[in-house]
């Protein structure tokens, strides 16, 4: 397994598994298959419902705690920010059986961020959260927390697949010290990514699948990727991906696929901006 180094000296692997929209009842099951499959990076979410099942399948692998990357996210908390965001935390530890996680994300830059990011980096004094950082962020807000704030985000995790590349967003992160993770490296499938002609003809250069190529891809670029699946044999070929390398001209032919548009939701939109601000978790 490769690693990255975040600003604060955390190694973190490059290639995780993802549990976003799998079912509370099939996620023990398939993190119980990633972890067997070799898999070391966990991410999840308060809201994604289902880090009960994550924090059972983690005891039930019995895997050093220490050899495992955890990560978890904040939802958009109401005032005050502070207190509320502790108590979210705590009730995420709880949840996932653990007494600290590797690395928490502001899952949306909505609300009171200020507020919620002192939390945060109360937490990381305190070890409870060995790295904060955040998700969704656009360069605009990225900077203003980084400007206005003591602990630069260590991450952004953020919408990247070789249709909405990022790279101008990568570079910014770059400079001021924050890893770029890919959320939706897959991009679910839209715009035909599995039969794409171009991720085909690498693949079969190099004997590997469509799947496999778009996750070398982010590799070589240095992003963090999480992969989803809940079938053992694509968790496996998800992983296979340290045995072969892109050239630079496969490379420079992924980028051309590149439309510098989301494929899911823009966190520009009134009407977004309001949807995500007023969801609130229950418990």
């Amino acid at each position: 397994m490769q690693h990255v180094t975040l600003n604060n000296g955390l190694r973190m692997p490059v290639l995780g598994f993802g549990v976003y929209q799998i079912p509370a009842e099939q996620t023990e099951r398939a993190v119980f298959e990633a972890l067997a499959a070799g898999y070391r990076l966990l991410d999840t979410a308060a809201a994604y419902g289902n880090e009960e099942a994550v924090g059972r399948a983690i005891r039930a692998a019995g895997i050093p705690r220490e050899e495992l990357f955890v990560t978890t996210k904040l939802w958009v908390q109401d005032a005050p920010a502070e207190a509320n965001t502790r108590r979210a935390f705590e009730t995420s530890l709880r949840k996932l059986g653990l007494d600290h996680v590797d690395l928490y994300l502001m899952h949306q830059p909505f609300g009171d961020v200020y507020g919620q990011w002192r939390a945060m980096e109360a937490l990381n004094r305190e070890g409870l959260a060995k790295a904060v950082g955040v998700a969704n962020f656009h360069p605009d807000r990225l900077l203003d927390l980084i400007f206005n704030n003591e602990i630069t985000p260590a991450v952004n995790q953020i919408e990247t697949h070789v249709f909405y590349q990022r790279t101008a967003d990568q570079d910014l992160m770059r400079r001021y010290g924050v890893q770029h993770q890919s959320w939706g490296g897959f991009a679910e499938g839209r715009n035909g990514l599995f039969t794409n002609p171009v991720l085909a003809r690498i693949g079969e250069a190099h004997g590997k699948s469509v799947a496999q190529v778009a996750l070398r891809w982010l590799i070589q670029r240095e992003v963090v990727t999480i992969p989803k699946s809940v079938n053992p044999d694509r968790m496996a070929q998800n992983f296979d991906v340290f045995d072969f390398e892109l050239t630079d001209d496969q490379m420079a032919a992924v980028a051309a696929l590149d439309t510098g548009e989301t494929l899911f939701f823009d966190h520009h939109d009134p009407e977004m901006v309001a949807w995500l601000s007023k969801r609130r978790l229950d418990g």
